[in-house]
C-alpha cells in the first residue's frame, strides 16, 4: 500500500471516529434512519472509480467527502420503485450527487428532502413509466410528493460517465438547493453572495437570450426558465469546468463564487 492510500485510510478512520460531531455540529440535525450503510471501503472504491470530482480532491478533502456521503446515506431514504433494482453503488452515487454542489460549505444539509425514489427508466408528469410519451429523467416532488426526489436509474448512471456533459442527479439536487429559500427561481439565496445577485440575474438573462437565439452552445433546456438555467449550467460547472471556463468565463467565475466561494477552482 502506498503512502497516499495510507494517508487516506488514516483520515477516513479519524473521520469515522468524529463523524457524530461533524454531523451534528456542522452538517445538520437530521435523524439517522438508516443505521446500516455501505462500508467505508466500498464507498471509497465507488467514488474513486466513478466520481471525477472526488478524485481531484486532496486526501483530507476526500475524507470529508466520504463522511458527507455517509451522512446522507444515514439520514435519507433511497427507495427502488416500479421494478427498479437498486444496489449499494447506486446509493453511493446518489449521495455523491448530493455532496458535490455543497461540498465547500461547512453548514449544509438537505433539510427539504426525506426520500429519493429510483425509477427504472424515464417517466411522465403523472409518474408513469410505461406510457409511450415519457421523457422525464428526474424531478423534485411537490404536493403529495413533497420532500421527495425522483431519479431515473439509467440517468443516474450516465451522469457518472467520465465523458458526459450531463448529470441528472446533480441537476435535481441543485433544484433542491434553489428551493431551500422557498422559491425555485434560479437564485439560490443560501449560497449566492448578496452583491452577486444582480450580476447573476443579468448574466442569466443575457445567456438565456443567447440560447433562444441559437447563439450559445449551452443546451436549449437551460432557456426553459431561470430555475432550469441554474440547474443546467451547474451540471456544466461540475462535469466540464474547463470547457465552461474557456467558453463562458464570466458565467464560470460566478458559479465558482456561488459554489466554492473562490476557495478552490474546479479543474
Amino acid at each position: 500500500m502506498d503512502a497516499y492510500n495510507i494517508t487516506v485510510l488514516i483520515i477516513i478512520f479519524v473521520g469515522g471516529i468524529t463523524l457524530g460531531f461533524f454531523v451534528w455540529k456542522k452538517v445538520g440535525n437530521k435523524k439517522i434512519i438508516n443505521p446500516e450503510i455501505p462500508d467505508v471501503a466500498l464507498i471509497k472504491n465507488v467514488l474513486h472509480e466513478k466520481v471525477s470530482f472526488f478524485n481531484k480532491l486532496d486526501p483530507q478533502q476526500q475524507g470529508t467527502f466520504i463522511n458527507r456521503v455517509s451522512y446522507f446515506l444515514h439520514t435519507t431514504k433511497i427507495s427502488p420503485e416500479k421494478g427498479a433494482v437498486v444496489n449499494d453503488e447506486h446509493k453511493i452515487l446518489i449521495a455523491a450527487s448530493a455532496t458535490i454542489p455543497l461540498f465547500h460549505f461547512q453548514n449544509w444539509s438537505y433539510e427539504n428532502l426525506d426520500e429519493v425514489l429510483v425509477y427504472p427508466g424515464t417517466f411522465n408528469e403523472i409518474y408513469n413509466t410505461e406510457e409511450d410519451k415519457r421523457n422525464i429523467l428526474g424531478m423534485v416532488g411537490d404536493g403529495a410528493m413533497l420532500r421527495k426526489m425522483i431519479i431515473s436509474l439509467p440517468a443516474l448512471m450516465s451522469g457518472f460517465n467520465h465523458n458526459g456533459d450531463y448529470n441528472t442527479a446533480i441537476h435535481e439536487f441543485v433544484h433542491l438547493i434553489d428551493k431551500a429559500d422557498g422559491e425555485v427561481d434560479g437564485v439560490p439565496e443560501y449560497l449566492i453572495p448578496k452583491e452577486l445577485i444582480q450580476p447573476w440575474l443579468e448574466e442569466m438573462e443575457s445567456t438565456i437570450a443567447a440560447i433562444r437565439r441559437d447563439k450559445s452552445d449551452i443546451r436549449d433546456y437551460a432557456a426553459t426558465n431561470p430555475a432550469e438555467f441554474l440547474a443546467v449550467v451547474s451540471e456544466y460547472f461540475f462535469q466540464k469546468p474547463k470547457m465552461l471556463k474557456e467558453d463562458h468565463p464570466e458565467l464560470y467565475d460566478m458559479l465558482n463564487e456561488i459554489y466554492n466561494g473562490n476557495k478552490d477552482e474546479l479543474k
